[in-house]
């Protein structure tokens, strides 16, 4: 029993002893400064051993910029940073061990950027050209500089203007450097170059030992251009001339000058003449301005001078688009000959110009035997300057005038004077004719005659006269006032006096009664009341004319008045009244008397009833005055507020004349008798009443009684039929009768649903003799409107989208038990589905108070927003009378929006470069593609893609058009169209540039277009490489030879021709073809050449056969030196296997990790992408398990790569196995194992790993070749 413990003991105990735990790094990213100094500490790596063993610290590979201190970890700089220069991070692996176990951590190092480079402006310089009528605030032109630093800030701003006058003519944005117009440029007035300084600055910053700005600068030169914006300008102003009238037609006056005021321009000018005073006149000469005479000139018609305005215009339009012009005056003083006879004029009107007219006869007036002058508005004048004029008078009267003046110069007023005013005789002669005669002192043979007609005035020199001496004159006595008795005219032969004579009454008491007309002499009764023949009956006047001189002259007047009838009858009573019973007979005898002479007919009376409202009811005798009726009278048809009294007037009226009347008043009392039945005022009455209301009124019945008096017209109602109780009726007076309530009564419910829904009712009325008269009154029980109206079930409704039709798409409609209803429908919400869930509110849709449903003219529905609305809506009984007028629930109607076409395609923009290798495209190669979409749905969004044109562009910018090389296909892939351009036929391979291949998306309806630019890659880009192996050799390794070519150049490889060299070589094969980058640059030979001759891609495609490189054709070969270097780095390479390998035999240790390696391979590809991030894995390379131990060597392996080259890394492990996906896009990378001592010795390629690779090439593929692979991505990451 004790030997076995022991044992299990012994094992524990070497169990606890190899379970030594690895050290953790805690490194991750770190931080450093671009301009950190050399051999400065950089970062320190952090590790910790759970069993707190010395640490060895290094960093694999080693770093060209950074090293590791062993034993502290501290990490200083060996070479100089410069983060511009290079990538913004670096990648290195940490290495960490503690004797026994070895750990390694990919880190991150951010390289800070330091402000250690000044901004450079690109170009330096710039030349603007801005015209001078830029608006203020115009942007002209943008600067840019760039700065390699990433933290740098770009500040412009302008340093310097020269001239230093332009100094606030320019501003620059400090944020983008864009230079604008900050004020009014003139190219005449101002400068017409400014040179500009522009400086940017970097702001400083960054990570630096010194945080100072740096600057850059550039010159900005800026040429203003002029434009024509301003008009010309006449030179040497004001012009004058001087010309003699009668000048011969062309003769040259004066020449005027304008030039353009833009310099820069110097437009041509025309000139012409414009409205002047006097046109057509004078002409000009529209190029050299020379003004000449045009027509025959009248200094006598057109004055002493013309004033002409002349107008200078530019040859082309200014920058508004019209021709830019001015004007000046040219005074042109007009010489005079004498040549114009003088001529008399009439003028009138005051001041220093008064208004004249041509004119030879005059006419003045002057009194009878006066002395002065005769006003005859007469004016002489000669045309001609400072001509002499003689004036003299002929005619049979010329010796009573005579002319002043004698003698004139140009022109002067003429007047005539009286020398004998004793033959002035009115009586005699009343006009005189003479003539004045003007003639020119130098050429008597220029003279005029002008005739004057002299009227002569009368003078007031005689008395007025009457024609009789004494007038006898009869007037009734009271005549009227104003009553003209007698018109008596006197006469006056002067003429002042016709119709102008004055007449007065004498003596000054006759004036109380009786006045003359002033201006025609009638007579007149002033107080007619005064004049009464029994007071006195003979009146005595003088009647007296003054003419307007006062001369006088009269005539006796002798008035007698005449007797007239002036009294009036008179009654012997003041008014007489008589009382009857309606019925009886009226018989009243009026009386008067008149106070004039009994034996004329002044004293003789007549009686009348004067008309009134009831007076032909009645009659009088004429002679003897008694009064009767002529009907029976009746009180009730007699006025009710006259309690019937009757009112006549009678008039007596004498015979004289004119005739006097008296009027007296008869009053006529007529008493009431019981002599009517009451009437109602409708033959029939209808009143409705609503249910269920106690004591609520119905209506009224009215009637009344023709008896005037209460005793007789007061009625009383009752209902005597009909009513089965439940009705009651009450008498109340009224203006015009009584009036019947009608009421339910207080006690009844009146029930609609009963059998009785109507009532016939008798109402009688009495009066207070028992007197009746009845009437039917029909009275209905209403329904009272207390239901709810409800909604009727809806349908869904459909409109399309963007409809503007104005008829109702839907209607609400609702039920009412009531039949009195008046149903209104109310919108309470409208809400629309938009992005195929949303509800929000809208407002695309109204509803009428019918309920109808309209599109809201104001709104545009649109299904591409919103696909259905819902409404909801509330009506309402306007009639309700009780309980809620609503319906309960709202009523809801779903629109459903239908689509239209009416959404053009839409290209969505891509950034992808196409390029197309002409040699190899050939029918149905795609050579690009385009994405759409359409926002309609349905049909209304399928898309079809078609190439209507193809043109191609040359490296000069030349377009042609080509043929329809290509064709559109269209798939789809959700709602993305997506059209496939694929080549018709083989591309010309020698053409060089790129294909404008326009492609057209349409809908049926709608269509758009674009065009894609398709680069070309010519045939002077095809590459050729000679393989020393069989053309069938190179076709099996095609996909490696393409996959290690894409890894060396970083570019795309396209195949053109696999070929034997020669007919007669069966071992060497010629591949051609092409390399491309994305952005359709290819690569030339030497470029290529240079890419795969480094030596970890070279050994690669050495190994595949690759033996030259050259262009096809014309570049030289160079076989012999590429083939040299080939066979030594195998030589080299067969070497260092062979010590490898002889390594490799003597450990054991390494002959058990090749044993795991085998095993491991079979589960590599078990494990998830997620977990080949989080822990290496795959053996043989830089992959570790999740133990993190390389299963094959623990050796310190450089895994500095990105997260990119870890996803193609997966795929490289895959080429492994099927050597098909090595012709993929996705450009698998080989595994390149980079191993080292643990003494940090040089590099060997250990043999377990070739024989573990070589033992899964057996597995997977048993014709697989066993060649090893290097990776690239892992030397070109692990430093800069």
């Amino acid at each position: 029993m004790g030997k076995p413990t022991g044992s299990i003991l012994l094992l524990c105990l070497i169990s606890v002893t190899n379970a030594n735990l690895a050290p953790v790094i805690s490194n991750v990213v770190e931080r450093v400064c671009e301009e950190i100094d050399l051999g400065a500490q950089a970062f320190t790596i952090s590790a910790t051993d759970p069993e707190n063993d010395k640490l060895n610290y290094a960093i694999t590979p080693p770093s060209n910029f950074f090293e590791a201190n062993a034993d502290t970890g501290v990490v200083t700089v060996k070479r100089l940073l410069d983060r511009d220069a290079s990538d913004s991070s670096l990648r290195l692996t940490l290495f960490v061990s503690d004797g026994r176990n070895d750990v390694t951590q990919t880190i991150t190092v951010l390289l800070g950027d330091a402000n250690d480079n000044a901004p450079i402006f690109d170009p330096s310089t710039y030349d603007v050209n801005v015209l001078e009528n830029t608006t203020i605030g115009t942007p002209l032109f943008s600067v840019l500089a760039s700065d390699l630093d990433s933290t740098s800030i770009l500040t412009y701003s302008i340093q310097e203007v020269i001239p230093k006058e332009g100094k606030d003519l320019f501003t620059i944005v400090p944020g983008t450097g864009e230079v604008g117009l900050a004020g009014s440029l003139n190219y005449n007035a101002l400068s017409t170059f400014y040179r500009l300084r522009i400086l940017v600055t970097d702001g400083g910053g960054g990570c630096g030992k010194e945080e100072v700005a740096k600057s850059g600068a550039a010159l900005a030169y800026i040429t203003v251009v002029d434009v024509p914006n301003l008009a010309p300008v006449f030179l040497r102003v004001p012009y004058t001339a001087r010309v003699e009238e009668n000048s011969p037609v062309g003769k040259s006056v004066l020449t005027v000058t304008a030039i353009d005021q833009d310099t820069g321009i110097n437009d041509d000018i025309t000139y012409s003449i414009e409205p002047s005073t006097a046109d057509d006149l004078f002409s000009i000469s529209s190029t050299s301005g020379v003004i000449s005479v045009l027509a025959n000139i009248d200094r006598e018609l057109v004055g002493d001078s013309v004033i002409l305005t002349v107008k200078a215009t530019e040859v082309k339009q200014d920058v508004n688009g019209l021709y830019a012009n001015t004007t000046t005056t040219v005074d042109i003083t007009i010489d005079d000959f004498n040549d114009n006879r003088p001529e008399f004029w009439r003028c009138a009107g005051a001041g220093e110009e008064p208004s004249c007219e041509l004119q030879s006869i005059f006419t003045g007036e002057i009194v009878e035997h006066s002395l002065g002058s005769v006003i005859i508005a007469m004016t002489v004048k000669d045309a001609d300057t400072n001509s002499k004029i003689a004036l003299s008078l002929d005619g049979a009267d010329k010796a009573v005038f005579s002319v002043e003046p004698k003698s004139v110069t140009s022109q002067s007023a003429v007047q005539l004077n009286v020398v004998e005013p004793q033959n002035l005789d009115f009586e005699k002669k009343q006009q005189m004719i003479l003539q004045v005669i003007a003639i020119d002192e130098e050429n008597d043979s220029l003279r005029s005659t002008a005739t004057v007609t002299v009227r002569i005035q009368d003078a007031n020199d005689n008395r007025p006269e009457f024609p009789q001496d004494t007038y006898k004159i009869n007037v009734a006595e009271h005549t009227p006032d104003g009553t003209i008795i007698k018109t008596i005219v006197a006469a006056d032969p002067d003429t002042m006096d016709q119709g102008k004579l004055n007449y007065t009454l004498l003596p000054e008491s006759i004036l109380k009664y009786f006045g003359v007309d002033l201006s025609n002499g009638s007579v007149y009764v002033k107080d007619g009341t005064l004049l009464d023949r029994e007071g006195r009956s003979l009146y005595s006047a003088t009647l007296q004319a003054r003419d307007t001189d006062g001369k006088p002259g009269s005539t006796v007047l002798e008035i007698t008045l005449t007797d007239i009838n002036d009294q009036a009858p008179i009654f012997n009573r003041e008014s007489y009244q008589d009382f009857l019973p309606e019925g009886g007979q009226v018989n009243i005898k009026i009386e008067a008397t008149d106070g004039d002479d009994p034996d004329t007919a002044n004293s003789q009376i007549v009686y009348t009833i004067d008309p009134s409202k009831y007076s032909n009811n009645f009659t009088i005798d004429p002679n003897t005055g008694v009064l009767r009726n002529k009907i029976k009278l009746d009180r009730e048809t007699i006025d009710p507020t006259l309690d019937g009294k009757i009112e006549l007037n009678v008039t007596a009226t004498d015979k004289g004349i004119p005739a006097l009347s008296s009027t007296v008043t008869v009053t006529i009392n007529v008493q009431d008798v019981n002599d009517n039945a009451p009437q109602f005022n409708a033959s029939s009455y209808k009143f409705s009443v609503n249910e269920g209301e106690k004591g609520v009124y119905v209506g009224s019945v009215e009637a009344h009684d023709l008896d005037q008096t209460s005793d007789f017209n007061r009625i009383t109602f009752s209902i005597t039929e009909g009513s089965f109780g439940s009705f009651a009726i009450r008498t109340s007076p009224e203006t015009h009768g009584f009036i019947g309530k009608i009421s339910v009564d207080q006690g009844i419910e009146l029930d609609y649903e009963s059998e009785r829904k109507s009532f016939k009712l008798r109402v009688e009325a009495e009066d207070l003799d028992q007197k009746t008269a009845f009437v039917m009154v029909d009275v209905e029980v209403l329904d009272v409107n207390d239901e709810r109206p409800e909604f009727q079930p809806t349908t869904p409704v459909a409109v399309k989208e963007n409809t503007t039709s104005t008829d109702p798409i839907g209607k609400f409609t609702a039920h009412d038990k009531d039949a009195n209803n008046s149903l209104i429908y109310a919108l309470e919400s409208l809400k629309c589905r938009c992005n195929g869930t949303e509800w929000k509110p809208c407002d695309w849709f109204t509803l009428e108070p019918t309920g109808d449903i309209i599109v809201n003219p104001e709104e545009t529905v649109d299904y591409e927003l919103c696909d259905q609305a819902v409404m909801t809506a509330q009506v309402v009984d306007q009639f309700t009378e009780k309980g809620e007028n609503n319906s309960v629930t709202p009523g809801e109607i779903v629109i459903n929006i239908e689509d239209i076409n009416d959404n053009v395609p839409e290209f969505i923009l891509s950034n992808s470069v196409f390029v197309v290798v002409s040699e190899s495209a050939s029918a149905g190669t795609s050579v690009a593609a385009v994405t759409a979409e359409d926002r309609d749905s349905g049909k209304n969004s399928e898309i079809k893609f078609k190439v209507p044109l193809v043109q191609f562009q040359d490296t000069n910018s030349q377009i042609m058009g080509m043929p329809t090389l290509f064709e559109a296909v269209t798939t789809q892939q959700n709602n993305i169209y997506i059209g496939i351009i694929q080549s018709m036929d083989k591309l010309d391979a020698k053409l060089n540039g790129k294909y404008l291949v326009t492609v057209t998306a349409t809908d049926g309806v709608h269509s758009t277009s674009t065009v894609l630019d398709i680069f070309t890659v010519d045939e002077s880009f095809r590459i050729e490489l000679r393989f020393a192996s069989s053309k069938s050799q190179v076709l099996e390794d095609k996909d490696g030879i393409v996959l290690a070519l894409t890894i060396a150049t970083k570019a795309a490889v396209r195949v053109v021709s696999i070929e034997a060299a020669t007919p007669e070589a069966s071992v060497e094969t010629v591949m051609e073809l092409y390399f491309i980058y994305p952005n359709g640059t290819a690569l030339s030979s030497e470029t290529v050449g240079k890419k795969i001759s480094e030596p970890e891609y070279l050994l690669t495609l050495s190994n595949l056969g690759l033996i030259s490189i050259g262009t096809v054709p014309g570049e030289p070969e160079k076989p012999q030196t590429l083939r040299y270097i080939l066979l030594g780095m195998v030589a080299g390479l067969v070497i260092v296997l062979t010590v490898l390998t002889t390594s490799l035999i003597c450990t054991r240790r390494n002959y058990r990790r090749k044993l795991k390696a085998a095993k491991a391979m079979n589960t590599a590809e078990l494990v998830a992408s997620v977990n080949q991030k989080s822990g290496p894995m795959v053996p043989g390379t830089n992959k570790y398990t999740m133990e993190g131990a390389n299963p094959v060597l623990n050796l310190h392996i450089d895994t500095a790569m990105d997260e990119q080259s870890s996803d193609v890394d997966k795929i490289s492990l895959n080429s492994l196995d099927y050597s098909d996906d090595m012709g993929k896009d996705t450009s698998p990378i080989m595994n390149k194992i980079q191993e080292e001592d643990e003494d940090q010795g040089p590099p060997e390629y250990i043999e377990p790993l070739g024989a573990a690779l070589a033992q899964r090439g057996r597995k997977t593929d048993p014709g697989s070749s066993p060649l090893a692979y290097s990776n690239p991505a892992l030397s070109l990451t692990s430093d800069l």
